[in-house]
C-alpha cells in the first residue's frame, strides 16, 4: 500500500473554489493523499463555512479523494496552531483571495504558517468572484428632448393654476 500525504488546508471563502479543488487534485495525482479542510471563521459565519466546506469534500469525494472538515477559531494562526500536529500533517495548502482583497495576505499568512508548522506550505490565489448580474437588462427608451421638455412644461403649467 502506498503512503498517504495528509493535507492541511487551510481556507474559507476560497475552499470551495475551482482553484485550491484543482490545486488538490494535482497533489493527488503524484500519490494518495488525504484531506483535512480547516476553516478559520467568526461564529456567526461557521454555517456557511461548513456549507462551503461540504460542498467541496463532495467534489473531492467525487475526485476519489478523502477529506475531512473543521471550523477554527477566527484567526487564522491560532486556528492553525491548535489544529497542527507534525505527527498528523505532511503538507499545508493555504488558500487566499488574491492580493488586494485578502487580508490573510496582508498578514503574510502563508510564510507564517510555514514559520509555525515547518514543513512545505503551497499558497493557493483565487481571484474574488463578483456576483453577475443574472440578466443585462436593456435601458428604458429615451424620448426625444423637445418631447420631454414639453412634458415638464405641461406639468408645471398644470401646478400653477391650480
Amino acid at each position: 500500500m502506498a503512503f498517504t500525504t495528509h493535507l492541511l488546508v487551510v481556507a474559507n471563502r476560497t475552499v470551495d473554489s475551482p482553484e485550491l479543488l484543482d490545486a488538490i487534485r494535482q497533489r493527488a495525482e503524484a500519490g494518495p493523499v488525504h484531506v483535512t479542510m480547516l476553516a478559520p471563521c467568526a461564529h456567526a459565519e461557521r454555517t456557511e463555512a461548513q456549507r462551503r466546506m461540504q460542498s467541496a469534500a463532495a467534489m473531492l469525494g467525487t475526485a476519489g479523494i478523502e477529506s475531512e472538515a473543521m471550523v477554527g477559531d477566527a484567526d487564522p494562526i491560532v486556528a492553525v496552531q491548535e489544529t497542527w500536529n507534525p505527527g498528523r500533517y505532511d503538507e499545508v495548502i493555504v488558500s487566499t483571495l488574491a492580493a488586494g482583497a485578502s487580508k490573510w495576505l496582508q498578514v503574510d499568512l502563508p510564510h507564517r504558517v510555514a514559520k509555525l508548522t515547518d514543513c512545505h506550505v503551497r499558497h493557493v490565489s483565487v481571484p474574488e468572484r463578483r456576483p453577475s448580474p443574472a440578466r443585462t437588462q436593456t435601458p428604458p427608451e429615451r424620448k426625444p428632448m423637445l418631447e420631454r421638455v414639453a412634458s415638464l412644461m405641461r406639468s408645471g403649467t398644470k401646478s400653477d393654476t391650480a
